[in-house]
């Protein structure tokens, strides 16, 4: 499945110019408010006509100003998922999941009803009305409803921004399981870093309306110039890496990578599973040598590739780690103390509690459908 998008539209004052081909199972949309990320994906969905362009889904065109196509919003066969849960409140949840399926003509209809229900995990919920719900039942209903439909694209315009932490935690477990377990393509909008990290196949960065980048959230969330000042401390590598073994007796869990062995807090889940890692340019030490007598367990060599300035008095360090890019953020002041060069070989540091939950996301790898 693939989304294609190329259009040019005018909001007044605001100008969106965008273009980026994805053929990722969750194609973010990231940016700072304001950045056009709601507007694009309501051309999407054909809640707004864009001046000028062409979007397609799947090779299925649905807007091409050039030759005159602008299918219907109601015949898109798109699901969508909004901040606010926007459930029916008179209904319980099962009426509101029932309600998604009046849309899809019976001939077409592939997603059943407890399937959904069992995807989500809201067996339980069915007989209670949205008022009886807490913000992150709401939002796994709403999900539901949409699926119901059948979609042949979901569209989610930051599903979490009005949820807590405590409710983020319990409805992310549900979104990579409808990312890995459905054919479904989604596109996601948000401006969390560690969303992005944890979701995403593939990132659209947008800025001031237009696409300031796009491509592997790997090599995106690397590129710390391309985040909002107030996430850039939450950038750095992102690896996709399978459990080796548990060592259960000191609660740790040992991860193979490209980079090398990674131990991280004890994981709940077999050997062999793939598990998705974010090493923050923040959380990583820079020795010349290699270390003795340090509390950090995780030490991989590798070598310099890149040296660029950061904000302030920092610098960022690139090294490869046997193919695998692991990004530090030092000062200057370090760098220059441990004379650090290109091609200097070097070994990165991170300690194990570095990767709590928010740095790690169990489910399966998400590189791009071919």
């Amino acid at each position: 499945m693939s989304v294609s998008v190329d259009i040019s539209h005018r909001l007044g004052d605001f100008a969106i110019d965008a273009r980026f081909d994805s053929a990722g199972r969750l194609t973010a949309l990231f940016g700072p408010s304001g950045s056009g990320k709601t507007t694009l994906i309501n051309m999407i969905a054909g809640l707004i006509r864009p001046t000028k362009g062409r979007i397609a889904v799947d090779g299925r065109v649905l807007v091409d100003t050039d030759t005159g196509v602008f299918v219907p919003k109601h015949k898109r066969r798109i699901g969508m998922v909004f901040q606010d849960a926007r459930l029916f409140p008179h209904m319980s949840v099962a009426g509101n999941l029932r309600y998604g399926r009046w849309f899809t003509p019976a001939v077409e209809r592939y997603a059943e009803m407890d399937a959904v229900v069992e995807l989500l995990g809201i067996g339980h919920l069915l007989d209670r009305r949205p008022a009886k719900l807490s913000g992150g039942e709401k939002q796994r209903a709403a999900i539901g409803r949409a699926l119901l439909a059948s979609p042949k694209l979901l569209l989610m315009d930051e599903p979490l921004a009005s949820l807590d932490d405590a409710r983020k935690a319990e409805i992310l477990p549900y979104i990579e399981r409808l990312r890995d377990e459905t054919k479904i393509p989604i596109v996601y909008v948000s401006h969390s870093v560690a969303e992005v990290a944890r979701l995403a196949s593939d990132v659209v960065v947008m800025a001031q309306g237009k696409v300031a980048a796009s491509g592997a959230t790997g090599a995106i969330m690397q590129r710390l110039d391309l985040l909002p000042a107030e996430e850039r401390g939450e950038g750095g590598a992102v690896l996709d890496t399978k459990v080796l073994r548990h060592d259960e007796a000191f609660g740790m869990s040992v991860l193979g990578s490209a980079a090398g062995e990674i131990r991280v807090p004890l994981l709940a889940i077999a050997v062999g599973a793939p598990v998705r890692i974010r090493i923050r340019a923040r959380d990583v030490m820079i020795a010349t040598e290699q270390p003795k007598g340090l509390s950090a367990l995780n030490i991989l060599p590798g070598t310099i590739v890149a040296i660029s300035p950061g904000e302030g008095p920092t610098v960022e360090i690139g090294i490869d780690c046997n193919g695998a890019t692991v990004l530090a953020r030092i000062t200057e002041l370090s760098r220059q103390t441990l004379d650090l060069k290109l091609g200097g070989k070097v070994f990165a540091v991170v300690k194990t509690v570095s990767f709590d939950r928010a740095n790690t996301a169990v489910g399966l790898p998400i590189e791009a459908d071919g």
